[in-house]
Formats: structure tokens, sequence, C-alpha cells
């Protein structure tokens, strides 16, 4: 059964004017994707494609130029289905003098929650996000990891139904990135559905179903990431030592091989048809192949060609 859509844009444009006297310069084009209930989507791009520009239209914080974008079914200029929504900024603001505990005890004010409420409320998230122990501690005693698992508690305070996060990686060691990942897991396990504005790719591979990625405003891929890494031509990888120099030549003009690696072993990457013929040609010739392996395209690559597509 296709499960519902949770986000949907349409045919986005946004237009900005630099500064006072200067033309409008388009920062998105027709930027068109959805994002499904229950699963953990990855918007990715560079700095300045317009990833955070259009997490602020579906915030409601700008307004496309034309276009339309829907969260929950709504228009996203509309206000009440916000209380169904969590938001988690790039660079979350809170009192430095405030512990976690009373930090989200106010935010859950906001939303309207009952004073009992509140307090359930704020124990049950300081726990789920690993940070029970903190609940008394000053935030200016936090660090940028505890501060990202709080901020995430805030967007989750009144147990909404879709969680937009920007950046939530940013600035994380890999020891606050495993945390952040692994909430972000649990979340999707819990039946949310997550938004992640990011442009670090590694976790990307490791958390999300489905990814768009937007170079210079527009969208260049959009899907389920291993569609993407098994779409096109299947290569394999050949890890060989004692190739003579001419045979590099001969292998990268016949089967169109990419050989890296300088010294004695040198990886030589061949179209899969080609694999056998290539051995042949590399045995025959006096190589010694190390192994033979079918060879995974990664999100950065894919990520890379996106880029550099933008740029012609």
């Amino acid at each position: 059964m296709t499960r519902a859509e949770i986000v949907r844009v349409d045919a986005v444009t946004k237009d900005v004017r630099p500064g006072f006297g200067l033309r409008t310069k388009r920062v998105l084009h027709d930027v068109t994707f959805c994002v499904r209930e229950g699963e953990i989507f990855g918007f990715v791009g560079p700095n300045g494609a317009g990833k955070t520009t259009l997490l602020k239209i579906l915030m409601g914080l700008s307004r496309a130029t034309s276009g339309s974008a829907r969260v929950l079914g709504h228009d996203v200029s509309e206000t009440a289905f916000r209380r169904h929504v969590g938001f988690l900024p790039e660079n979350p603001y809170f009192y430095d003098y405030l512990t976690g505990r009373e930090t989200l005890d106010f935010y859950a004010k906001l939303c309207g929650l009952a004073r009992a409420q509140r307090h359930e409320r704020a124990e049950a998230l300081l726990a789920q996000v690993g940070l029970d122990h903190a609940a008394d501690a000053r935030i200016r005693t936090y660090s940028k990891g505890m501060q990202q698992r709080l901020g995430i508690a805030q967007a989750l305070v009144h147990d909404p139904d879709v969680v937009f996060l920007d950046e939530p990686m940013s600035g994380l060691d890999p020891i606050g990135r495993k945390d952040v990942r692994d909430l972000i897991l649990s979340l999707r396990s819990h039946g949310k559905t997550v938004f992640m504005n990011t442009h670090i790719l590694h976790d990307v591979e490791l958390v999300c179903d489905r990814v768009a990625i937007i170079a210079k405003g527009r969208i260049r891929y959009e899907g389920a990431i291993q569609d993407f890494v098994e779409a096109g031509e299947r290569l394999t990888d050949l890890l060989v030592a004692g190739v003579p120099a001419h045979v590099g030549a001969v292998l990268e003009e016949r089967f169109a091989a990419r050989l890296h690696g300088v010294g004695e072993r040198i990886e030589v990457r061949v179209p899969e048809k080609h694999v056998d013929a290539a051995l042949v040609v590399l045995l025959e010739a006096g190589a010694r192949v190390e192994s033979v392996s079918p060879h995974r395209a990664s999100l950065e690559q894919i990520f890379l060609n996106a880029v550099e597509e933008s740029r012609r």
C-alpha cells in the first residue's frame, strides 16, 4: 500500500533581491519532490544550494515566488496544522542559565501543555535523548552534541507527526553524530516522519530512506538511495600487483578501464561485462590478481556528479 504524502513540493521557485537596487536572483528553480509517511528523507546539497531557503518556505518563514508546498495536506501558509510539526533550526538558541528540564518545560508551556503534562513530557524526552543525567545542569555547561539533542527534544515536546531538522549533525564530533543518528532512527521507529536538511553524506547513507540532491537551486536526483547506487552500468574493482606500464594503456583503451594508485599495487575498475577479458590480459602480462570485488557507487560520487552537472 502506498504511504500517505506528508510533504509535497510542486514547482517551487524563489526569487530574492540581494540588495537595494539590484536585480532579483532566482535561488530555487521549479523544485518538486515528496516525502511519505514514516520515512527519513534527506535533503542534500552544497552550501548555497537552496536547502535552507526551501526549509524556510516549508516552515512558513518565507514565501515562494511561485509553485506550491504542502505539509500534512495543508498549504504552508496555514497555521493550525503546525501543532503537528516539530522544527530544529540549524543554530538553535537556548537561554544559557536555564536547565535542560526548565527549557523543555518552557517550550511545552508555549505549546499549550498543562502543568502535569509538561513535567511528564519533559522527563520522558530527557530520557529519550539521553540527557536525563544532565536535566538539572545549566545549558551553558552542555556540549554541542548535548545542545543538539536538547534541540531535538524541544522539537518533539508536543509529539508532532513530522519533524524537520536543519543540519542536525553540524559541528558534532563522531560520538555526537552517532548519538544524533541513533536518535533520528528512533524517531522513525516511533512512527515519525523526518525531513533532514544536511550536507554530511555519510550520515545520509546511514539513516535516510530516500533523498533529494539539490545543486544551484535545482533538484538533480530524487528517490531511494539504493536506486541511485544501483543505477547505471555495473563496475568491478580488480586489485592487482606487478602490472607492466603498457598493459594499463591497453586496459584503458580496450575496456574503458580506470586505473588508480601508484607503485606495486593498482586498482583497476572495469565494466562488469569486461571483467573476464581484462583478467586474461592481466594474467598473460604476468600481473598478480589479489582481489576481485563488485564496485558499489557511493552517494558521494552521485552528489559530486550532480554538483558538476550544475556547473555546466
